[in-house]
């Protein structure tokens, strides 16, 4: 049996051997199978993310592509930001409408006018002021030297007006010069209180007065070297006096008179003493003190120093300062002072020939009081 068994127990050896071969056989089977499934499902997943990048790549040019357009656009709007640039000219407009004020003097042939062609242009000023006012004189009430003396003294800081108004109670208390000279200063100071500055004032011309009574014999004396030793006396008072009082021609630089002769070109100075100088050379001695008279005149009544009355002027042909003021002539007449603008003057007792109204007494003087013309004018 043992014999016998041996061949069952080897073929029963055998059989199990089989057993592999099924396993062997369903591996290379499952092993095809599978094999190809994985193949199959990571291809498309390789693909699939392949699409994917592809896709993105494109997004992104397109994306880059709609974004060029975006950065290139405030290049385009770089124009728009040159168009102020292009207004500018508007801007200066305003100045070149506003220029031609300035050079109209070169315009005219004002800047490159020679010396001799400047002298005959302000005599031809004086001749034409004389017929515009024919009546220009000192606009001091006075009867004698030593009143308009002392009226020229206290005129300084004020108005022809306040001092008018302000010496007939001077001069009805204090008549002569040792009557001033002997005066109480304080009352003096009140006398003259309106004209400003009273107590200096007070000073210069009780000093004056008294000089007139100790050096003098109690009279003004009728040369210039005299005059200016005189307290409060200078060189325009001493010619306002010489040329009024005594028939001594001389010119007088005041205010008015500086400002006119700088406009007019006559004088690039602003020193009295060289206007003075300076004037004298360009017109004959004997015209000296009326042609004084008719620009103070006309710097009162037209040229003011603000506010010329460019449009009422009556020598614009021959004033290189024409546009500096008022050219339209309606409102210019509007600036027009004293008689020619329809106003009482600064005289309470004017020249017979004058045209306008007399200035009126200070308020609460007495008709009475205001004094009577005579002929020392």
């Amino acid at each position: 049996m043992n014999r016998e068994d041996s061949p069952l127990r080897a073929a029963g050896k055998g059989t199990p051997p089989a057993k592999p071969a099924e396993s062997a056989g369903k591996a290379p089977a499952e092993a095809t199978g599978k094999a190809p499934t994985q193949a199959g499902s990571k291809a498309p997943a390789k693909a699939t993310k392949a699409a994917q990048a592809a896709e993105k790549a494109s997004a992104a040019k397109k994306a880059a592509a709609k974004k060029a357009p975006a950065k290139k656009a405030p290049a385009k709007k770089a124009p728009a930001k040159k168009a102020p640039a292009k207004k500018a000219p508007a801007v200066k407009v305003p100045a070149k409408s506003v220029a031609p004020a300035k050079p109209a003097a070169s315009a005219r042939g004002f800047a490159s006018e020679s010396r001799l062609g400047m002298v005959r242009r302000a005599r031809k000023i004086n001749r034409e002021l004389a017929e515009v006012f024919p009546y220009a004189h000192p606009e001091l009430d006075f009867r004698n030297p030593f009143e308009l003396l002392v009226a020229t003294v206290l005129s300084a800081q004020t108005t022809d007006l306040r001092v008018n108004q302000t010496t007939p109670a001077l001069f009805a208390q204090y008549p002569t010069p040792e009557d001033l000279a002997a005066a109480v200063p304080e009352e003096v100071e009140e006398l003259i209180r309106p004209t400003g500055f009273f107590r200096a004032k007070t000073k210069s011309i009780m000093g004056l007065a008294a000089a007139l009574r100790d050096d003098f014999g109690g009279e003004v004396p009728g040369r210039l070297e005299d005059l200016v030793k005189l307290p409060g006396v200078g060189r325009k008072t001493a010619f306002v006096v010489l040329g009024n009082a005594f028939g001594v021609p001389g010119i007088t630089v005041d205010t008015h008179f500086m400002r006119l002769a700088r406009r007019w070109r006559w004088t690039a100075s602003d020193d009295p003493v060289k206007i003075e100088a300076e004037v004298a050379e360009i017109f004959p001695k004997s015209d000296w003190t009326m042609l004084s008279h008719r620009v103070i005149f006309h710097g009162r009544r037209i040229c003011h120093a603000r506010k010329p009355a460019c449009g009422a002027c009556p020598i614009t042909h021959l004033c290189p300062a024409y546009g500096e003021g008022e050219t339209d002539p309606e409102k210019a007449a509007k600036l027009l002072k004293y008689e020619k603008g329809g106003y009482p003057g600064q005289r309470l007792n004017p020249p017979a020939d004058y045209p306008g109204r007399p200035a009126p007494p200070a308020p609460g003087v007495a008709p009475g009081a205001v004094q009577t013309p005579s002929g020392a004018e």
